[in-house]
């Protein structure tokens, strides 16, 4: 039982092993990669985009008979109290965790359109990842523009857009030849149930803090920086018109949902949309969070970063088994060769990742942790970074990093 829980043997490893910058150009990686990885195929885009929909649409008409069906099981066989108590909430806790799954899913598709990666046609990417965003509650061409930034500069202290870390100094630390025991004591410690809090204001309300302002983005964006707002500096003058179709399409949804409501009841609305809703956003945030925090991976300060370090200081993990390659289009299982190349396809990706891993050798980077035991550990071991320094590692509540960066023997 326990063992379940534990840290990975990949984790360990490379815990253990100190690491050295890749020095592999992507030249070198796009070379050893199958041409027929990069094709796109708008058949395939449209079959995954009805798929989704009709298993969202299954789904939903499944949890609308879960009331009169566990009902008449609970009539007819006579339970009562706890056993007809627990038998009806079983049936909706069942429907609540796939139908989050499948909406992560969906989710996972709309981000494979603002890449691009669903058809040759920009206008079909749109018409399949504009409207499932809106349907979860996600501004498209906002958050499409500010993922292309990430993208561009992933995992460079100075320039992502995504999952930036606070710094000693920001939290008010002292210096590190100065801090002691107590200073870290002081600031970052707390109980594990603190932790666990931190952890559920993340996973229900995460993603769309950061949408509203910019919460755990690039820190030298001004206040005001919103992912609804067309002024916002993350945007191109070009683009603001996009962003706010973006706006239109949350507030449409939004008249849906309340046309549901007035129509089928609160419960209704509560048990069928936004419980699932909150799942799906809470597989949405946990492997982003998860791709892009970890103990043992680097991040980058422009003198040592590059396109390729950056991309590579991602991890693949195996979230949700069959299921997160099956609904998550692959996004936790290759996310390796989807930062290096995001215009090859979902479903070609475990190719790519296949091909590219005797180049990358050490440098690629997977982790078979248990997916909750991986979320509370970076929210308890990612604590800080240093303010200072090319190579970064997270620093825990005792100012210690998980890995160190080797440093060359002078003879």
């Amino acid at each position: 039982m326990f063992s379940y829980f534990a840290d990975s043997p990949e984790y360990l490893k490379r815990k253990e092993s100190p690491f050295s910058p890749s020095n592999i150009s992507i030249g070198e990686l796009r070379a050893a990669l199958p041409k027929e990885v990069f094709q796109r195929s708008t058949a395939l885009g449209l079959y995954y985009y009805a798929r989704d929909i009709v298993s969202i649409y299954i789904a939903y008409r499944l949890g609308a008979a879960i009331d009169p069906f566990a009902q008449g099981i609970i009539s007819s066989y006579g339970l009562e109290g706890f056993y007809a108590f627990a038998f009806r909430w079983a049936l909706w806790a069942t429907y609540w965790h796939w139908q989050g799954v499948i909406l992560a899913g969906f989710w996972q598709l709309a981000h494979e359109a603002g890449h691009g990666t669903l058809s040759d046609y920009p206008l079909i990417n749109s018409f399949i990842g504009f409207p499932a965003h809106s349907f979860l509650l996600t501004p498209y061409f906002s958050w499409r523009a500010s993922h292309r930034l990430h993208h561009k500069k992933a995992n460079c202290i100075e320039d992502d857009e995504n999952w930036c870390p606070e710094t000693r100094k920001d939290l008010g630390l002292p210096p590190p030849e100065k801090a002691k025991a107590v200073d870290y004591a002081d600031i970052l410690e707390e109980t594990p149930i603190y932790t666990l809090y931190r952890m559920f204001l993340t996973q229900v309300f995460g993603l769309h803090i950061y949408f509203f302002n910019n919460t755990s983005g690039q820190p030298t964006r001004p206040a005001g920086t919103s992912h609804f707002l067309p002024s916002s500096p993350l945007f191109k003058p070009e683009e603001r018109n996009a962003i706010l179709l973006s706006d239109v399409g949350i507030i449409v949804m939004l008249a849906a949902l309340s046309k549901f409501t007035l129509t089928y009841g609160f419960a209704a609305f509560i048990k069928l949309y936004l419980v699932p809703w909150i799942l799906c956003n809470h597989w949405v945030v946990a492997v982003t969070h998860l791709h892009h925090s970890d103990p043992t991976i680097p991040m980058f300060r422009r003198k040592e970063w590059n396109y390729v370090r950056g991309a590579l200081s991602t991890v693949d993990r195996p979230v949700l088994g069959w299921a997160g390659q099956f609904f998550l289009k692959n996004v936790s299982h290759n996310h390796v060769t989807h930062h290096l190349f995001s215009t090859i396809p979902f479903y070609n990706q475990p190719k790519a990742t296949e091909a590219i891993k005797p180049l990358v050798k050490e440098h690629y980077n997977t982790d078979s942790t248990n997916t909750l035991r991986a979320l509370y550990r970076t929210f308890a071991e990612c604590r800080f970074i240093e303010d200072e320094g090319d190579i970064i590692f997270y620093r825990n509540k005792h100012g210690e990093t998980a890995r160190q960066v080797k440093t060359e023997k002078v003879e």
